[in-house]
């Protein structure tokens, strides 16, 4: 085959490949320039995030763990914490709950966390946490999708949109998900071609479209030394005598 020939063969499949993934290519960029158009800090929500100074664990705690559970072997995982003026054991079940015991004294496991508890973290620590417009709290398994966590959480919606999650078993704040974090995730299902669970990034559409891409990019920059013939020059016009 000829080079002639050869790039006119490399300039249709360009043409029918341009038609096929413009659209995708399209998409990829407008979804890439929404999702950087804020920096990711304020995308989570973390502007929202008062800074609180880290309180230190007291002299003497965390105390031994010697306060009853069923089975100690159950655990997978413990870890003490502050937890607003006090010293908090986190204990992890098998099934992925987390019970929560007091650090500073021989006392049963604390409270589940409650409505008031969860207005009173919100304020404390989310900048506008005091105007919640609604409440309300979701299983592990009916969990919000803007939340997709496996875990019983509350949900504060915050009268400018902004979903406040804290954990029901950890009482501590979860996740933020500001409007602009909800349409960030939304653009990220299309810029992903998964629009289900947004958070398939191998799959044979989008790995068939971004292939076909790929080779339409690299037949385009081949034909850039693609040569061309020289337009025939117009005749000079002769002027009337």
């Amino acid at each position: 085959m000829s080079r002639q020939r050869a790039m006119q063969r490399f300039a249709q499949w360009h043409i029918w490949l341009g038609w096929l993934v413009g659209l995708p290519i399209l998409m990829w960029t407008v979804t890439g320039l929404i999702m950087v158009a804020k920096p990711i800090e304020e995308v989570r929500g973390n502007h929202l995030r008062k800074a609180n100074a880290e309180t230190l664990l007291p002299a003497g705690n965390p105390r031994p763990i010697s306060f009853p559970v069923e089975n100690p072997a159950s655990y997978t995982e413990m870890r003490v914490a502050m937890q607003g003026d006090r010293a908090v054991w986190f204990l992890t079940r098998e099934d992925g709950g987390i019970e929560r015991y007091p650090a500073d004294d021989e006392a049963a496991p604390l409270p589940e966390i409650d409505e008031a508890y969860v207005r009173a973290l919100v304020a404390e620590k989310i900048s506008g946490g005091g105007r919640i417009a609604r409440i309300a709290r979701f299983e592990a398994a009916q969990v919000p999708f803007d939340f997709r966590r496996p875990m019983p959480v509350w949900q504060a919606a915050l009268d400018d949109g902004t979903h406040v999650y804290v954990g029901a078993e950890t009482g501590e704040i979860e996740a933020v998900r500001t409007r602009w974090w909800r349409l960030f995730d939304f653009v990220w299902g299309l810029h992903i071609m998964d629009l289900e669970t947004r958070e398939d990034t191998h799959h044979p559409i989008l790995v068939l479209f971004a292939a076909m891409s790929v080779i339409g990019a690299l037949l385009g920059c081949i034909l850039m030394f693609r040569r061309r013939k020289a337009r025939p020059s117009a005749p000079a016009k002769v002027a009337a005598p």
